[in-house]
């Protein structure tokens, strides 16, 4: 699609499986199942899907997936799968070299977001994955990636102390966006200072949801992950911003979803759904 001077293309770089209950948090199994439906080690497949935005002498990309260096043992936990999509051979298959990206927004810096963006040399150093690229991070949200013990496990070294090194990671602060016609919305509830990229043209508008909204099944406000750090702020952020896509009909784009990439969200008397999806998702209890 074409929105705000842009060329605007999804880009698959794998998949990998996460642990259904803590993807789903408080909803019941009998749910959640219904939706995404797990393996016999209770894991559901999940897609790595970034952006890719080409327009006004820039290629942007938006976030890079879990990338190639993780040993054997992670790869089996996380199921993850690149045997029909990489990061670097679906940009390859859009005639965009890594050579020509020139910027890399990281919506957060946990590994299935963030690993894409460095890659291990044959000699078994870590070098930038895009070296011609600025890498942009919320500043708030680097600092809380090297103080949180919390999500010490999704912040891995390897994934960030090349970034560090590299001289090419700028640190945002708050909503300055460094990009023509978009927007960041920053929200705290799954980490802190995730940044939510919009792109929009005079009445249009393409959000890219990331992990406060990972998957179409997360569209309901009650339906979120075990794994935010701060989950009734993730209910007041999506709230505030599904208001806002359902009255003014973005479109969602959907990090995780095995199946669906992208839809607009309404807001009906059972609460938001997605534009296909009216009827049949019952709110999770206890909350």
């Amino acid at each position: 699609m074409t929105l705000g001077g842009y060329q605007i293309d999804l880009i698959e770089a794998g998949r990998l499986r996460l642990d259904g209950g803590a993807m789903f948090g408080i909803v019941p199994r009998p749910l959640w199942a219904r939706r995404i439906p797990p393996d016999d080690r209770n894991r559901i497949p999940l897609a790595m899907r970034c952006l890719l935005l080409r327009g006004h002498g820039r290629t942007i990309l938006v976030d890079t997936g879990l990338g190639h260096k993780a040993d054997a043992k992670f790869e089996d936990i996380y199921g993850v799968d690149h045997a029909h999509s990489t990061l670097v051979g679906s940009l390859e298959r859009l005639g965009v070299t890594p050579e020509e990206v020139t910027d890399v927004l990281l919506t957060h810096l946990h590994f299935d977001h963030a690993g894409g963006a460095t890659r291990r040399t044959p000699g078994g150093g870590l070098v930038l994955t895009f070296p011609e690229a600025a890498y942009y991070v919320q500043a708030d949200h680097w600092a809380w990636a090297h103080e949180s013990q919390r999500e010490a496990a999704s912040f891995l070294p390897d994934n960030l102390d090349p970034l560090e090194a590299s001289g090419r990671l700028v640190l945002l602060d708050s909503t300055a966006s460094p990009f023509e016609n978009v927007e960041l919305h920053i929200v705290d509830g799954h980490t802190r200072a995730q940044q939510l990229p919009r792109i929009h043209d005079g009445d249009r508008s393409l959000f890219y949801a990331a992990d406060l909204v990972p998957t179409a099944a997360h569209v309901p406000l009650l339906w979120g992950m075990a794994y935010d750090v701060e989950p009734l702020e993730t209910i007041k952020e999506k709230d505030r911003l599904l208001t806002r896509a359902a009255s003014e009909t973005w479109r969602l784009v959907f990090e995780h979803d095995p199946t669906i990439a992208s839809a607009r969200v309404v807001e009906t008397e059972k609460g938001f759904r997605t534009d296909d999806e009216r009827e049949g998702l019952p709110d999770a209890p206890g909350v």
